[in-house]
């Protein structure tokens, strides 16, 4: 009887599954271009972006299964290639700019129940300057998992919007590019 009750079981286990579930692609934001390019013909380069304790390519939502960037990257290197499509568009990347942008993701967690993204990330110049900011994005919830954890997904890519926003934005992400 036993046997047969693990049985069923991992059966039961094994034909419920778990979702993953896919942020979408980045897309640009007009404001941050418009940000980017009110800088003087600022060039910019971009290097390696790390995360603070163990670097993560999944997070998991209510048990039900992972929330991944699109093509498995770490969530800091997608904030990383966002940043360096944001600069692309506004024609202020340049991989052999006299200024080198590095990121540190400071922190990144999400809370499917109350609908927010917590992100916080550090950008150095290799000018010696720093800028920490963080975001706070809030979005639809829901009280079905399967239903949060695909809104909490999709809501990763404004809310690195926002994020980078608030770096190009910032007062002081001139003192980051200066020598460029």
């Amino acid at each position: 009887m036993f046997k047969k009750l693990c049985l069923v079981s991992l059966v039961l286990v094994g034909a419920s599954g778990c979702s993953t579930y896919s942020v979408n692609r980045y897309a640009v934001s007009v404001d941050n271009i418009s940000s980017i390019k009110s800088m003087a013909n600022s060039k910019i380069n971009v290097g390696d972006f790390n995360a603070v304790g163990e670097s993560k390519t999944s997070i998991m939502c209510r048990g039900v299964g992972p929330i991944k960037t699109p093509d498995g990257n770490s969530f800091e290197g997608f904030i990383r290639k966002a940043f360096i499509d944001e600069l692309k568009m506004a024609e202020a990347f340049d991989a052999d700019a006299p200024v080198t942008l590095t990121g540190t993701l400071d922190s990144i967690d999400f809370s499917s129940a109350s609908g927010s993204w917590d992100i916080a990330m550090t950008v150095n110049s290799s000018n010696g300057k720093s800028l920490t900011v963080s975001e706070s994005y809030s979005f639809t919830s829901s009280f079905y998992g399967e239903t949060a954890c695909n809104q909490t997904a999709q809501a990763l890519m404004p809310a690195v919007q926002n994020l980078i926003g608030k770096i190009v934005q910032n007062e002081n992400f001139l003192k980051l590019v200066e020598g460029a």
